[in-house]
């Protein structure tokens, strides 16, 4: 009896982004210290001091004002202001939040937002994958929305559900949604291993020779999907067999994938 093959996923396909805080820092106290008591012979001291200043310049002060200045010069007449004629006012540059203002896109500044999409007018909901990695998943069409999730492996299978302009409204197979650029997006067609672990056969029958075992999270390449039957013909390594639809997310029922 020959040996069977294992294939496992590797790691985890998605982090979450959460607010993280450091259980060491310590909030700033807020309480008030109380004053510590003074003697109330060094209170009578700074008082009678205080007394003893202010009468001593007092007259000191009076006699400077009443002493006429001799070595301050007449000042000249100020001149008359000449009347210029009113400037129109500039117009204000728009910033980010007009109408007219371009978000940059996940990817870089060669892409707006506001571009009409390169791609034809496709069905929807439609299945595609993740371009790279890592991905941000976005609550939202932009990059001023927040990122909620973080697609780490490549070739992920996704739902496209929703669109507008260069962006994608996603789900994947744990049901999560949220915005990526469309320039994360590839049309070519992958699967995932849900449920428990199968068994990749070598012919489009049930009791065909088994290949490998193939355990949820695994990912594999679609290659063609008859609408006639249950089987698509998949890859993944080296290794080409087929596998039931129902055995994957990531494909239609009856779809025909060539």
């Amino acid at each position: 009896m020959s040996r069977c093959l294992t294939v496992r996923p590797k790691g985890w396909f998605r982090l979450s982004v959460a607010k993280r805080t450091n259980p060491r820092q310590k909030e700033p106290s807020t309480l008030v210290r109380p004053l510590s008591p003074v003697p109330i012979a060094l209170y009578l001291f700074r008082i009678t001091a205080l007394v003893a200043l202010a009468s001593l310049s007092a007259p000191v002060a009076a006699q400077s004002q009443s002493a006429p200045s001799k070595t301050q010069p007449a000042k000249p007449p100020a001149p008359k202001p000449v009347a210029t004629p009113p400037v129109a006012p500039k117009a204000a540059p728009l910033d980010d939040n007009s109408a007219t203002a371009t978000v940059a896109p996940e990817t870089g500044p060669n892409e707006t937002s506001t571009a009409t999409s390169a791609e034809p007018s496709l069905p929807l909901p439609r299945f595609v994958s993740l371009r790279t990695d890592p991905v941000n998943l976005r609550n939202g069409p932009g990059v001023r929305y927040p990122v909620e999730w973080v697609y780490m492996r490549r070739r992920l299978p996704v739902e496209i559900i929703a669109e507008f302009e260069t962006w994608r409204q996603i789900r994947d197979l744990d049901g999560a949604e949220g915005w990526v650029h469309q320039s994360m997006l590839s049309g070519r067609r992958t699967g995932m291993i849900k449920g428990e672990a199968q068994a990749l056969r070598k012919a489009n029958v049930d009791k065909a020779e088994t290949l490998a075992m193939l355990e949820p999270g695994v990912v594999v390449d679609i290659q063609r999907c008859p609408a006639d039957g249950p089987f698509c013909r998949v890859e993944i390594g080296s290794r080409q067999g087929w596998l039931k639809r129902d055995q994957f997310w990531g494909v239609y029922p009856q779809e025909k994938i060539e």
